[in-house]
């Protein structure tokens, strides 16, 4: 097995959705630090192709400020592993996430309430703003084997 493999292996995948990227404008929290402190290992931040299509269209279509949120968030990308998904344009992101949550079993960052409940249900860990001034984990993300 080579030395790439194994790290990888070793790395947790986070799945985030729209919104954790709106956390630190929204909450003025560095959403990367409090990750380093919640988890207390390797992570690699990933952004599914579904998401990023609804930042670009909220950053044309939406509300002045939805649009700087937006806006804000499409500069953090670069800071996320981008991954095409090839379903549907049909199923919302939420649908993309929680099907790909569930087939990677691993984590998503959200503050949606009803994809944290769906997530939840099928047992997969979310990681959400608490009291708007921390991150929280609901449920554990299994060690990546």
């Amino acid at each position: 097995m080579t030395s790439e493999l194994r790290s990888a292996k070793k790395t947790l995948k986070i799945i985030l959705d729209s919104n954790a990227l709106f956390v630190p404008l929204q909450f003025k929290i560095d959403i990367f630090e409090e990750l380093k402190t919640l988890l207390k290992k390797k992570f690699e931040l990933v952004l599914l192709s579904h998401v990023r299509r609804e930042l670009e269209k909220l950053a044309e279509e939406g509300s002045p400020k939805t649009q700087k949120k937006a806006l804000y968030a499409l500069q953090l990308v670069g800071k996320c592993r981008l991954v095409n998904v090839n379903e549907e344009f049909a199923l919302s992101p939420d649908d993309v996430i929680v099907k790909t949550a569930r087939e990677w079993n691993c984590p998503v960052f959200t503050n949606d309430r009803q994809l944290r409940r769906r997530l939840r249900d099928i047992n997969v860990p979310v990681i959400y703003v608490r009291q708007k001034s921390r991150l929280e984990i609901e449920g554990r993300p299994q060690t990546p084997v």
